[in-house]
């Protein structure tokens, strides 16, 4: 085990890009996106693939037309009859 520790600490390190960074690189993106889901144990809460993941989450609701004209739920009130 302590053999492995100082070859860890050697292997180089991946770049963490931003979200904004995978919004401007689709291929990049998918690879990315991908990777994440071939190996979700490992990687699902590193940087890149938050970054991927929330980069392809805002592309889709904006090809969708985002939120825009959804209402939000009203709990609680009940609605007003004409009884």
């Amino acid at each position: 085990m302590m053999a492995m520790a100082p070859l860890a600490a050697c292997s180089p390190k991946e770049a963490t890009q931003s979200a904004d960074w995978y919004k401007a690189h689709d291929a990049e993106r998918t690879a990315m996106v991908q990777r994440c889901a071939a190996n979700p144990g490992e990687l699902a809460k590193t940087p890149n693939c938050i970054n991927a993941t929330t980069a392809a989450n805002a592309k889709t609701w904006a090809a969708r037309g985002g939120i825009h004209g959804v209402k939000a739920p009203t709990f609680g009130a009940k609605p007003k009859t004409n009884d």
